[in-house]
């Protein structure tokens, strides 16, 4: 726990918030608060922004004053693949503590790779199964193997009766669902709604790195999720309108470069059909520039208008 207490003494703090990098540590903080009341944590790859401390404000609201809200910073780098942004993700470790404190976090555990996956790569693990392979898992290889093999080892360390993650990710998010439901992971998976800029944009710590122009470009996502949001009484109509916006961007300077547009079952994102009626996502994910935005929107496909 030196660290912890160095962490404080710079910043003139009370104990009270710590940061641990060893899961040692971690599981003595775990111990201590294994009475009082429910553990919560929200898992984190750092470069905390607005979204991030909503969902700590609402692990905060679960538990209570006296749980525990955990925030995990780790850059994972099993989820990341060749050609993507590992080196240059954002790592914005002291700018984090302060968000992860003032949103009502108790601890942030920030683990060195060496600490998470002492023996190097590892060689076990989680397979995401026939719903990791469609939208981001087919853009990306391996990305949602990554993404649930360090998932599951948080949960483990971190021994949470709730979990929270955005909507966002909204695949990410029906993964670990999953995972937690088949595998029987005790914990509360909790989803907690898109927070978005003035704009419209979904934040991201990748939204750091548009330029003003391509920043103009990539609102395009938000506007066609709205678009679709207008045509649900009908599945075709819907994915139609928010296509038709897409199209439009690809024309504009900087042109936005489509990826994927899809109306998608949430229970396994496989397309819905054109008579779908019911729970539905429209996904869509682009590049602009160098930088690559998702966004999503849940929608009640086929209601009468």
């Amino acid at each position: 726990m030196n660290a912890v207490t160095e962490w404080l003494k710079d910043r003139n703090r009370e104990p009270g918030f710590e940061l641990i990098d060893a899961h040692e540590d971690l599981g003595s903080l775990l111990d201590h608060y294994a009475v009082p009341g429910r553990t919560a944590v929200v898992m984190t790859m750092g470069a905390l922004h607005e979204g991030h401390a909503t969902l700590i404000r609402a692990a905060r609201e679960r538990v209570g004053s006296k749980g525990l809200v955990v925030v995990t910073v780790f850059v994972n780098p099993l989820q990341f693949g060749a050609g993507e942004d590992l080196d240059r993700y954002p790592r914005t470790l002291d700018a984090d503590l302060e968000i992860a404190e003032a949103s009502g976090a108790d601890a942030v555990f920030a683990p060195s790779v060496e600490e998470v996956y002492p023996g190097g790569e590892p060689q076990v693990r989680l397979a995401a199964g026939p719903m990791g392979e469609r939208l981001e898992g087919s853009s990306r290889p391996g990305h949602f193997d990554g993404m649930l093999t360090v998932v599951a080892k948080l949960l483990h360390l971190t021994r949470p009766d709730l979990a929270f993650f955005g909507q966002k990710d909204a695949q990410q998010l029906a993964l670990i669902r999953r995972m937690a439901r088949d595998l029987n992971f005790p914990v509360e998976i909790v989803g907690v709604p898109t927070v978005r800029e003035a704009d419209g944009l979904a934040l991201s710590s990748r939204n750091r790195y548009l330029s003003a122009a391509e920043r103009r470009t990539a609102l395009a996502l938000s506007r066609a999720l709205a678009a679709a949001e207008q045509e649900k009484a009908a599945a075709p109509a819907a994915l139609a309108a928010a296509r038709a916006v897409l199209d439009d961007a690809a024309r504009l300077d900087p042109p936005l470069a489509l990826d994927y547009v899809a109306l998608v079952d949430p229970a396994d994102f496989t397309d819905v059909p054109d008579d779908h009626a019911g729970e539905a996502i429209l996904a869509v994910a682009a590049k602009v520039g160098a930088t690559r935005l998702i966004d999503n929107i849940p929608l009640t496909v086929g209601a009468q208008r």
